[in-house]
């Protein structure tokens, strides 16, 4: 069966995101914010929550930890699909994936310099014979 689980922010953060605390950069936010684009979330809903750069960031970088995942198979194959907005030139965002017996992170896909302003959406598949984060 599907065990797909849909990750939103409208209750702070999601199960798949360490809960503990949001990591330094990012800010909870919606269109409504006064803080420029993107004003609404990818459906138009500009009371709609997602996670954005705090402006302080913007020459630095800042990282979203999942929490560890089982490994995968043939029968569980792990399809993570993302939406993101990029609005400045030289913003590059990356996935890692970092495995159980890996003290580093892998960088399995990035995107940059898009200058589009408008939500995009992207699926990765992650195979990994042991536990792993993202």
């Amino acid at each position: 069966g599907s065990s797909c689980e849909k990750c939103d922010f409208e209750t702070y953060l999601c199960k798949a995101l360490h809960e503990l605390n949001l990591q330094p950069g990012w800010i909870r936010r919606n269109g409504r914010s006064g803080m420029g684009p993107p004003y609404s979330d990818r459906n138009g809903n500009d009371s709609a929550y997602f996670l954005s750069l705090s402006s302080e960031m913007r020459s630095s970088s800042a990282t979203l930890r999942t929490n560890v995942f089982l490994p995968t198979d043939k029968e569980h194959v792990c399809q993570i699909t993302f939406h993101y907005w990029i609005s400045q030139m030289s913003g590059t965002l990356m996935v890692g994936l970092q495995k159980h017996s890996e003290d580093t992170f892998t960088n399995i896909w990035q995107v940059s310099g898009e200058l589009e302003n408008q939500w995009k959406a992207n699926t990765i598949t992650i195979n990994s014979t042991e536990k792993y984060e993202v």
